[in-house]
Order: structure tokens, then C-alpha cells, then sequence
């Protein structure tokens, strides 16, 4: 097989294997262009501590998802402390969480009863 020949087979091999997958392209990381951010969701957790004065609360929590974070306890800051009022150590509660700035805003938390 002569140098033209296998160039053209090599080709039609190649072209094989990238038509299909050009429909499965994505954007790469270092590309400049971020992907959208899942919607926030209710998250379930239970509220080890409470301190409505710095509009704190630690929860431990399962998995949020439109943050791509697994389950774990951690401190977290409240939009509107007066979320708090009601809440106490051992509550089963829902709660929605974003990230703003590097941190973790409590935007809604609801006692599940």
C-alpha cells in the first residue's frame, strides 16, 4: 500500500471515530467558560447548634447537590437570622443552601415535623 493510500485509510478511520462523538463534545475547563450551576434544592439535615446572634447554625446534612458537595456537618451563615428563632439542637429540618463569595448561605431552612 503506497504513503497516498494509507493516508486516505488512516483518514477514513479517523473521521469513523470522530463523527459519532461529535455530538458528546464538551466544554473544556481551561476554555474560559464555566457550566451553569445546578438549580438549589432542599437538602435534609439535623441542627446541632444554633447562635442567632451571628446568624450561624451547624448542620449535619446529606449530600447537596447543586453545590457537588457530600454529606458532612459544618457551620453555616443564614440569610435571615430570624430562620432561626424556632430552631433548636436535635430538629430534623429541609434546608436550601448557595454559595455566595465563598460562602454558604442558608437562603430557606423549614423544621420537617
Amino acid at each position: 500500500m503506497n504513503t497516498i493510500q494509507r493516508l486516505l485509510t488512516i483518514s477514513a478511520l479517523a473521521m469513523g471515530v470522530a463523527l459519532p462523538m461529535a455530538g458528546h463534545a464538551q466544554v473544556s475547563p481551561n476554555s474560559g467558560q464555566t457550566a451553569a450551576p445546578a438549580p438549589a434544592s432542599m437538602t435534609d439535615g439535623e441542627v446541632k447548634k444554633v447562635d442567632p446572634d451571628n446568624g450561624k447554625i451547624t448542620l449535619k446534612h446529606g449530600d447537596i447537590k447543586n453545590l457537588d458537595m457530600p454529606g458532612m456537618t459544618m457551620v453555616f451563615t443564614v440569610r435571615d437570622k430570624g430562620q432561626l428563632t424556632n430552631l433548636k439542637p436535635g430538629d430534623k429540618v429541609q434546608f436550601m443552601v448557595v454559595q455566595e463569595g465563598g460562602k454558604m448561605i442558608v437562603t430557606d431552612i423549614q423544621s420537617v415535623r
